[in-house]
């Protein structure tokens, strides 16, 4: 079951909600914003308690 997680834009700054896997404990993909289409990188990685840590960054830093 994918669980929800709040990112910010690293270009147009809006806060977007996405989904996230529970089942893969560090993950990294492409997803474009939700509000301006930029594509975004995605760094997820759960900690040992299992919460998601979810990182947004520009896909040309």
């Amino acid at each position: 079951m994918l669980e929800p997680a709040r990112i910010q834009c690293p270009y147009c700054w809006e806060w977007l909600e996405t989904s996230v896997d529970p089942s893969v404990p560090e993950q990294s993909y492409v997803e474009d914003c939700q509000v301006c289409c930029q594509p975004m990188i995605i760094d997820v990685h759960f900690d040992q308690d299992g919460v998601p840590q979810v990182h947004a960054s520009a896909e040309n830093d």
